[in-house]
Formats: structure tokens, C-alpha cells, sequence
């Protein structure tokens, strides 16, 4: 009988934290990454890949502090992610909203344009790129551009590199993809979840879809599905927040570009709201829905 791989203890805090992030209990999660964090500095061995899983941690570290609103803390571990594995979009993207929420936009705008080096059809880096614009512009002028923080020149390697990771599905906040049981289980749940969703029971919904991306979080539908029982709980922020989980997965999905276009015309930013739905009608230029819903946002004052 073949013998049972043994699991690292920090894998097991790692998953551990995953499911505490997942569900919103960001505070647990940050208690639990820490713990994850101390257990792989303890290694013996320290190669590459422990480097590179290290470097996840503390970006995942960050998405719990950015969450919970402790945006310097979020920069601290983005920047320790970043020493240990360069030009990491999402260690990027999350240090940029944190940068961003502190008001310090000329290190954001560095940030979403270097995301947009290595793959340029991330819309939220796009966003934050047209929001900082703007903003600086309004504050600095013609010149802003003069005021900037230098902008590192992305290797062709990491680009490649992140283009092969993209191809494979690979998620940072995973371990390794989920086996087939684990694939099962989510998929039941999500099953349950729908269920819930057409009877117009989204709180139950909302918790069914929770708990498969528990088993799962590389579903994107699971993302764009909970984001519709956000929208329907009137819960904005959270639904923009998982659809930029799904874009981040897969930029041109069309049910998060319009979820999260309905959610930014709720919490009244108009802006966003008009370039989600343009960006959905490059894909889909007949959706009808979405064609109504850019003219309602138009029309707002």
C-alpha cells in the first residue's frame, strides 16, 4: 500500500486561512496566515518553491488586512511578497487599493500600471490606472506624470511566466487545484446555492456559495454567483469585491463585468459603472441588458 504524502503544517494553517478569508472572518484569517507565515521561516530547507508559497502567504496575508481596513499593514506584506517574488500581480493589485484608500496615489498609479506590463487586459488595473489619472491630474495638473515614482520595466520572462500560470488555471491563493473530491463537494454545493437562488432565498444562497469556495476557489462561477446574492442584499462593496475576484480569473467574464457594473451604479460611481459595461459591450455588443443598464448609468447625475 503506497504511503500518505505527509502535509506541512504550514499547508494546513495555509488552507485553514484560505477558509477563514473565503467565509469573512478576515481578523481569523490574518491570526491564522501569521501562524502559517512562522511555520515555513522555521524550514530547514528553503528553496524556490517554499520561497514562492511564502510569498503567497504574505500576499494573502495582505487581501485580510486590505479587507479588515488596515491598509499599512496590507503595504507592509504586498512589499515583503514582492522582495520574495517580484512583479506578483495580485501582491501588486492589493498593495495599489491599499496605497490608494491612503491617499497616496502616485504609488497606486505605479502599481496598476506595472500589473497592466504584464498582462494588460486586467480591468481592474485599468480602472485603478483612469481613476489615478484623473485624480492626479486634478491635483498636479498637465505635469503629473513628471511627479511620478519611477515605473520598473517588466521582464519578458515574468510576462511569459505569468501568461504559462494563466493558461494552467493557477490561482495564488490555492495550495495546488483541488482534488476530486473536494471538487465534488464545491460543486454541490454551488448546486444547493442555485437552488436557493431560485427560490429568491440569497442569504442561504449566499452561505451555500461561501462554503464551496471553501472546497473550491478556483470556481469562477462560484464568484460572479455569490455576487449576485451581494447585489440582491444590497451588499455593493462585496459584490464588487468578488467580481474582481472573477476578473482577476477571467477577464472577459461577462456576469462579472455587469454584476459589478450594477453594484459600482448602486454605490453611485458612475465612472466605473460606465467603463465595466463598455468593456462588457467590446465582448458582447448585443447584450441587451447591458445596453440598457449603460444608458441608465449615462443618464445619472
Amino acid at each position: 500500500m503506497p504511503q500518505k504524502q505527509r502535509t506541512e503544517p504550514w499547508m494546513e494553517l495555509k488552507l485553514a486561512g484560505n477558509k477563514c478569508f473565503i467565509a469573512g472572518q478576515y481578523g481569523e484569517a490574518v491570526t491564522v496566515y501569521s501562524q502559517s507565515i512562522q511555520s515555513i521561516q522555521k524550514l530547514k530547507t528553503f528553496g524556490p518553491k517554499e520561497k514562492e508559497d511564502l510569498a503567497i502567504l504574505y500576499s494573502n496575508r495582505a487581501a485580510s488586512y486590505l479587507k479588515d481596513g488596515n491598509c499599512n499593514k496590507c503595504i507592509e506584506d504586498c512589499t515583503e511578497s514582492l522582495q520574495l517574488v517580484p512583479f506578483g500581480c495580485k501582491a501588486l493589485l492589493r498593495r495599489a487599493a491599499a496605497y490608494e484608500a491612503l491617499e497616496r496615489y502616485r504609488h497606486a498609479y505605479v502599481d496598476y500600471k506595472t500589473v497592466l506590463q504584464i498582462d494588460c487586459n486586467i480591468s481592474v488595473a485599468h480602472d485603478g490606472v483612469n481613476r489615478m489619472t484623473n485624480v492626479l491630474t486634478s491635483i498636479d495638473g498637465p505635469s503629473w506624470r513628471e511627479k511620478l515614482p519611477p515605473i520598473p520595466n517588466v521582464p519578458m520572462s515574468v510576462k511569459e511566466s505569468y501568461v504559462q500560470a494563466q493558461q494552467g488555471r493557477m490561482v495564488d491563493n490555492t495550495e495546488k487545484a483541488p482534488g476530486p473530491a473536494a471538487v465534488k463537494k464545491a460543486k454541490a454545493l454551488k448546486e444547493a446555492g442555485n437552488g436557493c437562488v431560485r427560490k429568491g432565498e440569497y442569504k442561504t444562497a449566499l452561505e451555500k456559495y461561501t462554503e464551496s469556495l471553501g472546497y473550491d476557489p478556483t470556481e469562477v462561477t462560484t464568484y460572479t454567483n455569490r455576487a449576485l446574492c451581494y447585489l440582491s442584499l444590497k451588499m455593493y462593496k462585496e459584490a464588487v469585491s468578488d467580481c474582481d475576484e472573477a476578473l482577476l480569473m477571467d477577464s472577459a467574464n461577462i456576469k462579472a463585468f455587469y454584476r459589478r457594473a450594477h453594484a459600482y451604479k448602486e454605490l453611485q460611481n458612475k465612472k466605473s459603472c460606465i467603463e465595466d459595461l463598455k468593456s462588457l459591450l467590446k465582448i458582447d455588443p448585443n447584450n441587451i441588458a447591458a445596453q440598457k443598464l449603460l444608458k441608465e448609468a449615462q443618464n445619472m447625475k
